[in-house]
C-alpha cells in the first residue's frame, strides 16, 4: 500500500512541476491589459512632440548605449507619420520615419526604411504589442533582428516602453525606453 502511495505522490509532483514549466514558457497577451487604464490611443499619446529616454541591455542584462529619442508625431486619418531623431551616448546619430495604419479592433501596422517587411501591432487596455524584424547595423555590416515590443500607458504624459531583441530565438538584449509627451 506504501508504495502506491508514494506513486500517487510522485505523479502529482510531476503534474505539479510541469504545470509550473508551462505557466513559466507562457507569454503574456495584449488581451491581458484589455481592463487596463488609462486605456491607450495612439492617435492620441502619438500625436505632437513626445521626449524618450532609453537604454539597450546585453543578453546578460549590462548597459552597452544609452540613447534620447525627439519624436515628431502627426496623423491624417488612420494614417500617421512617427519621425524619430536618436541620439546615442557614442556621438551617433539616426533617424526613423515610421509610417503607420490604424485598422479595426485596435490593429496597426507600420513601415519604416530599416524595418524588414511590415511591423505587426494591438493595441488593448493601457498596452500596445508590436513586433517587427529591424535591419540593425552591427560592426561594419547588417544583420535582421526581431522585436517583441511592448508599451504600457502610465498617464496622459508618461509611456513605458520594453522590447525583447532576438537573433534565430535566441536573446541578444532589450531595450527599455521612457516616452514623455510635451
Amino acid at each position: 500500500m506504501k508504495q502506491r502511495s508514494f506513486f500517487d505522490r510522485s505523479r502529482l509532483f510531476v503534474a505539479v512541476i510541469f504545470t509550473a514549466f508551462l505557466g513559466a514558457c507562457s507569454t503574456p497577451q495584449v488581451q491581458d491589459y484589455a481592463k487596463e487604464t488609462p486605456v491607450l490611443e495612439l492617435r492620441d499619446y502619438f500625436n505632437g512632440t513626445l521626449d524618450a529616454y532609453g537604454i539597450f541591455t546585453d543578453r546578460s542584462g549590462k548597459v552597452v548605449k544609452r540613447f534620447t529619442v525627439v519624436m515628431t508625431c502627426t496623423w491624417n486619418g488612420d494614417a500617421g507619420v512617427l519621425d524619430e531623431a536618436f541620439s546615442y551616448s557614442d556621438g551617433t546619430t539616426q533617424r526613423r520615419i515610421w509610417r503607420l495604419t490604424r485598422h479595426a479592433n485596435g490593429r496597426y501596422t507600420g513601415r519604416a526604411d530599416d524595418v524588414v517587411g511590415s511591423a505587426e501591432g494591438q493595441q488593448s487596455g493601457n498596452a500596445f504589442n508590436w513586433t517587427y524584424t529591424l535591419a540593425l547595423p552591427v560592426d561594419g555590416r547588417v544583420i535582421d533582428v526581431q522585436f517583441d515590443d511592448w508599451m504600457y500607458l502610465l498617464n496622459d504624459k508618461v509611456m513605458l516602453n520594453k522590447a525583447a531583441m532576438r537573433k534565430w530565438g535566441f536573446a541578444l538584449g532589450e531595450v527599455t525606453l521612457s516616452f514623455i509627451k510635451r
